[in-house]
């Protein structure tokens, strides 16, 4: 735990169930209260990141749980700056990163689940996907000729896939639950005015250029069809054992904050602890101490 306050604010954000959900009904400025300088944000994000390395030693050296962390976002709305803040103190032996761009033809010639099952954490590790098959009923949704090179039999793309893929990738998620992976999902949800202002400061910056592209502006565009097609991706797949968090983007320290705080508390739910050593094993360790006096 981070702190008796920031894990209560984790439960207005955390989405178990999509009835009812309404993503207008989150506002991307809210900081739950929290004042960057009077609560000390960047102490607490401090005390989340070690006591997340400290957890994820942990989960390492026990190799029954593995962590699967999704992280989906418009553009600019903070993706990389939070995986670069939240994991900066584990080990790196214990994560595994996949940042994932349109389908090459191999991934072409699969299910649309294939190349993140190839990505998947091991035992014991912590896998951060930025993006994932989520993009499959968000990108692909909003631009449906993206299905023509999907190779997909023509009676397969039907008026329901959209609602057929998000059964299935609910399915899949409680399987991987059921295996003993904890799936967090988390949408980082940054307003438009923000995103806007975001984008200007990459052009006006030199140094942030090189984040800009073209494209970005052409998918800005499409706003609400987005914001539809995550509303729909969250009423369709949130659960308890795959739940979702709809976390303020325009502040990105408040970001980072649940975050951390989120992946914190699901590892602490998992009872983590070092292997025990048994009798037999202790007795080992008494000859090889004596071994090396």
């Amino acid at each position: 735990m981070i702190s008796k306050r920031v894990d209560k604010i984790l439960d207005q954000f955390r989405v178990t169930s999509g009835k009812g959900f309404r993503l207008k009904d989150v506002d991307p400025a809210d900081t739950a209260g929290l004042d960057l300088e009077k609560d000390h944000a960047a102490e607490l994000l401090k005390q989340g990141v070690e006591r997340l390395a400290e957890l994820q030693d942990k989960l390492y050296a026990q190799d029954r749980w593995s962590v699967l962390c999704m992280f989906q976002a418009m553009d600019a709305a903070g993706k990389d700056g939070a995986i670069k803040h939240v994991f900066s103190g584990v080990n790196p032996q214990g994560c595994q990163v996949h940042s994932y761009k349109a389908p090459n033809a191999m991934e072409l010639d699969h299910d649309f689940l294939w190349r993140h099952s190839t990505a998947l954490p091991e035992r014991g590790r912590i896998g951060i996907h930025n993006r994932s098959w989520y993009e499959e009923v968000l990108v692909v949704r909003v631009h449906p000729e993206y299905l023509t090179g999907q190779k997909l039999p023509p009676r397969r793309v039907g008026k329901d896939i959209w609602a057929e893929r998000l059964e299935d990738i609910a399915a899949y998620e409680r399987y991987l639950a059921r295996q003993g992976t904890v799936v967090l999902k988390f949408f980082l949800n940054v307003s438009k005015a923000e995103q806007k202002k975001r984008f200007l400061s990459r052009i006006e910056e030199p140094e942030k250029n090189w984040k800009f592209s073209a494209n970005d502006v052409a998918e800005r565009a499409h706003w609400d069809a987005y914001m539809a097609a995550y509303e729909a991706a969250i009423r369709g797949t949130a659960t308890k054992l795959a739940p979702w968090y709809v976390v303020p983007a325009d502040n990105k320290w408040f970001t980072r904050l649940v975050v951390v705080a989120a992946i914190v508390q699901a590892l602490e739910d998992l009872d983590l602890h070092y292997p025990r050593v048994t009798k037999a094993e202790q007795a080992a360790l008494a000859v090889a101490r004596k071994a090396l006096v």
